[in-house]
């Protein structure tokens, strides 16, 4: 089993708890529960990230809920007496009626997102004054309140092309479903089953893990660009990259392990993704592993159509603790630094 899907199971079900807890703490004896980030250590970073991307799932899961509803509404039906361009138009009425659930969603995490920005910027400066012993001040700065700004509106789009992606695929399936339903000789019974599991797979993302990669990208581009903040005010040029070199850790946090970054530069990238956050996967790219046309493995970013090679696993460190693995034909701490990679996160989860 992946390590890290079963340590991020685990967070995600305590993360559930707190928030079920929460909110019996909150209704049944009226005490209001007030949400402090911890972000100054690897459990209390895990903790915030599951936290929200439990708090994601309790807005939307009504919604999703709704929109396999009226799907199954619509789709179930005797499909032995449609003609196919009926079957088709069926399907389409459908992804209507699901895309008319959903549309609340962007408001109902659009006010977990305000909440949060807040806390993450504050917790990311308490934690450098604290534990760090930066001398800066307690009050948010100028640019922290660009980045709390910048974050609390800048996760709907993504949000809106991850349903629009999730209506796309379930018309495939369930075209494909019913196309050969009608081949095997299955009944409206079947069907309508086979329907309701690929709707409350690709329509209610159910087994995904979408919001804890939200919530993780959220509190880790939050932190990060806080953290420049806090560097820039206490004078610091400089940051160095040290992964948590255990035996889970990818190959791409062991390459970046005791890389230097400039903080001009990490906070010149905070800028342009400011000014265009809709582009962040070109301004702010996550470093992927894949094989090159020789058929090593590499890690590389993508640019447009295109990908540009970071580095060459030579050996895999992956699986032992402590050993950063060895890589070839690497790019300079520059050249990184041209290619937008700086500040984390560097991959999803």
């Amino acid at each position: 089993m992946c390590g890290h899907c079963d340590f991020d199971n685990q967070i995600t079900l305590v993360g559930r708890a707190r928030r079920a807890a929460d909110e019996i703490i909150e209704h049944y004896y009226r005490i209001p529960v007030r949400k402090a980030y911890d972000l100054g250590s690897t459990r209390g970073f895990d903790r915030a990230v599951a936290d929200l991307a439990s708090e994601l799932r309790a807005k939307i899961r009504a919604s999703d809920e709704a929109a396999v509803r009226s799907v199954i509404e619509v789709l179930n039906v005797d499909w032995r007496t449609t003609t196919a361009p009926q079957r088709n138009n069926l399907v389409s009425q459908a992804l209507n009626a699901a895309g008319r659930s959903v549309t609340i969603v962007p408001q109902k995490i659009q006010i977990v997102f305000d909440e949060a920005a807040e806390e993450v910027v504050k917790a990311t400066r308490g934690a450098a004054r604290s534990n760090q012993k930066l001398a800066i001040g307690a009050d948010f700065n100028a640019l922290d309140n660009r980045i709390v700004r910048h974050l609390k509106t800048s996760q709907a789009n993504f949000v809106r092309d991850e349903y629009g992606r999730r209506h796309e695929a379930f018309g495939r399936e369930a075209r494909r479903i019913v196309s050969q339903g009608l081949e095997s000789g299955l009944g409206q019974a079947d069907i309508a089953s086979d329907l309701r599991k690929a709707a409350q797979k690709h329509l209610a993302g159910k087994g995904s893990f979408y919001w804890d990669v939200v919530a993780g990208a959220f509190v880790g581009r939050g932190r990060s660009f806080s953290q420049l903040s806090a560097f820039a005010e206490a004078g610091i040029d400089r940051y160095v990259i040290e992964a948590v070199l255990d035996e889970v850790t990818t190959e791409i946090c062991r390459y970046l392990h005791g890389k230097t970054f400039s903080v001009d530069r990490g906070i010149k990238l905070f800028e342009q993704v400011e000014k265009n956050p809709d582009n962040i996967k070109d301004l702010n790219p996550w470093i992927r592993k894949g094989k090159d046309e020789e058929g090593r493995t590499i890690l590389y970013v993508n640019r447009g159509e295109s990908r540009a090679t970071i580095a060459e696993v030579a050996r895999s460190g992956v699986g032992v603790r402590d050993d950063p693995g060895s890589f070839k034909r690497g790019l300079s701490e520059r050249e990184l630094m041209d290619h937008n990679i700086g500040p984390p996160p560097y991959h999803g989860l």
